[in-house]
Parts: structure tokens; C-alpha cells; sequence
């Protein structure tokens, strides 16, 4: 909207301009004026003022005049048509797409809320996006917000610590909300605000400082980012287990080979509910590495042995590429069935 009027800006400014210029150049070739004069003459005839004429006039400076008025007179007019169509269409075109995206955050469910959509912002946008999940954007800047909706997520101008800005956002029916601003201070008010309004939601933050970690778990958090310590092991480990670094590199980001580590819900429809690993045979039917079972019970079963048995409300945590992951998924969610 912003870029469209001020094309139409620029072109109608141009226009005036150009009136002005060809009339003054009329009035000393045609009429013998003076510069200071014909660009006087130029200005109150495009105006439509009309004052008369400064100095006598011939019968050829005349015909240049008529039509001089006709043609700056129609381009005034013209110009200004245009500045005001766009004005009123940047502002209608505006509204209209503020209520299109307000309707469709009202019928969200399920879905993700980013707040903050700087470099961290962004990264979980397009992994969230990816995976196939709805995005709904929050930032203070209407520049963010405008690039968000750009990328093809919805978007919401406002301040994330804000209560009323987060029900705008639906977020009693959203499934996870990532605290992504640029203060700690910013980030465990959402952390709060958020567990205050929809307790179930699930909620990752970043945080700069150990302290501010240490709270937003206290408040809630399910997940605390600290992207300065992260770095600083990742560098550490790059260094002293550069082969463990890059094996874990290459299972959670692309770097060539297709293969991903997902975790499905065991349904208690699924035909494997009961099933030791090595009766589902999933490493070798289905080419999926079990890499470990969280229980229902919350605990955690690293490498589980094959005769590890397969429980309703299981996590699997698995390695694979794309194709099979999905038949796996399938399966164990009942959809196969």
C-alpha cells in the first residue's frame, strides 16, 4: 500500500512539474515574457486563477495560451484525481485487509503464535511453517507485521505482553506460542500472559541471561532458548566432538540428505499398542530408527531395546527420511487402520 501511493504521488507531483515547466518555456518563446514572468504567467493560469494577462499578447501567443489552459487544467485535475484515488484506496485497501485478517484469525484453531518476529522470530516462523502448522505473527512493527503477512503467515499488529492483544490472536485455542522479543523483561511477561489465558498451550522463549531462564520456567515455560550459551556450546562441541556436532547437524538441519527426527503420538487405536519393536518391525519394514520412547508416564527410554514394548499415549521419537516417517505416522496414529 505504502509503495502504491507513493508512485502515485510521485507521478502526479511529475505531472504538476512538467505543466509548469512547458508553460513557462511557452510564455518566453511565445510571448517574448520574462522568465520570473512566464513562470508567474505558468503558475495563476494552471491554478485556474486568472488574473489576465501580464503583457500583451499576440494572436500566436494567444493559441498557445488556450491551449496551455486547456492542457495544464486537465493534467491539475488529472493529478489530483489520481493523489486522491490512491489515498482512498491505500486507506480502504488498509481496512479491508486488517478485517479479511481478523476474520480469519477467528476461526484459527490450533495454531502458533510468534511474538516478535526478529531473526529468532523468523527462524521459528519458517520451521513452524514448514511443518505445515498456522503461523500468527504479533509485532509492534507494522513494517514486521507487513512482511510477515508477505511470507504468507497472518499477522496482528500490537504488543505481545498485552492481554487483549493475545485473545486477538485466539490464543485459548492455540497449540504453542514461541516469546521471541527483543527484552528478557518482554519475554516472561508473554511467557505469563500466555499460561495465564490458556494454561494447556505449550510455550518456547528466548532469554539472554540465566536469571531471566530460571524464571520463565518458574512462570511456566515449557522450553528456554538461550541462544548466547547454545552458540557458545555448539562452538565448544564443534571443536572437541566435531563428529558428534555434525552428526547432529545433519539429523536437525537439511545439509543435503533428506532425513528428519520427528516424535508421533501412539494412539489407542493403533494396531502396535502392545507390540514389542521387534514385532512392528519398524527399522526393518519401515526403514525408521527408533531413537527413543517418552512414556505417558513422562519418563524417557534412550536407545529402548527390541523388546521394548509400544503402550497407548507413547511418544516415539524417530529418525528417517520423509516418505517413511509419514507411513510410520500412519500407522501409529491409527490412520492406517
Amino acid at each position: 500500500m505504502k509503495k502504491t501511493l507513493g508512485s502515485g504521488l510521485l507521478a502526479a507531483i511529475l505531472a504538476i512539474v512538467l505543466t509548469l515547466v512547458l508553460g513557462t518555456v511557452g510564455y518566453v518563446y511565445f510571448a517574448g515574457y520574462p522568465w520570473i514572468d512566464a513562470v508567474y504567467m505558468a503558475v495563476f493560469t494552471a491554478t485556474t486563477v486568472g488574473y489576465g494577462e501580464l503583457h500583451a499578447m499576440s494572436p500566436t501567443a494567444r493559441i498557445f495560451n488556450s491551449i496551455y489552459i486547456l492542457v495544464s487544467v486537465g493534467l491539475l485535475f488529472l493529478a489530483i484525481g489520481l493523489m486522491t484515488q490512491r489515498i482512498v484506496a491505500a486507506q480502504f485497501g488498509n481496512l479491508f485487509e486488517k478485517r479479511r485478517m481478523k476474520k480469519m484469525i477467528d476461526k484459527l484453531e490450533k495454531h502458533y503464535i510468534i511474538c516478535g518476529f526478529g531473526r529468532v522470530g523468523r527462524g521459528a516462523a519458517a520451521e513452524l511453517h514448514s511443518a505445515g502448522a498456522t503461523v500468527v505473527v504479533i509485532d509492534r512493527s507494522e513494517d514486521r507485521v507487513d512482511w510477515a503477512i508477505r511470507l504468507g503467515y497472518l499477522g496482528c499488529l500490537g504488543d505481545s505482553t498485552r492481554d487483549e492483544t493475545l485473545r486477538e490472536v485466539r490464543i485459548e485455542r492455540a497449540s504453542g506460542l514461541v516469546a521471541a522479543l527483543a527484552t528478557d523483561a518482554d519475554n516472561l511477561f508473554a511467557v505469563i500472559s500466555a499460561k495465564t489465558l490458556n494454561p494447556s498451550i505449550r510455550v518456547s522463549a528466548r532469554a539472554a541471561e540465566e536469571e531471566a531462564e530460571r524464571k520463565m520456567r518458574q512462570v511456566g515455560a515449557d522450553s528456554v532458548f538461550a541462544p548466547y550459551s547454545a552458540a557458545g556450546t555448539r562452538l565448544a562441541q564443534s571443536l572437541l566432538k566435531p563428529h558428534v556436532r555434525q552428526f547432529l547437524d545433519f539429523a536437525t538441519t537439511p545439509l543435503g540428505m533428506d532425513v528428519r527426527i520427528e516424535q508421533v503420538e501412539v494412539a489407542e487405536s493403533s494396531d502396535l499398542v502392545g507390540k514389542s519393536l521387534s514385532e512392528a518391525k519398524i527399522r526393518g519394514d519401515m526403514h525408521v530408527i527408533v531413537l527413543a520412547i517418552r512414556r505417558s508416564t513422562g519418563t524417557m527410554e534412550f536407545n529402548p531395546p527390541a523388546e521394548a514394548l509400544i503402550r497407548a499415549k507413547d511418544y516415539l521419537i524417530v529418525m528417517g527420511e520423509p516418505e517413511p516417517l509419514r507411513r510410520l505416522e500412519a500407522r501409529v496414529t491409527g490412520a492406517a487402520a
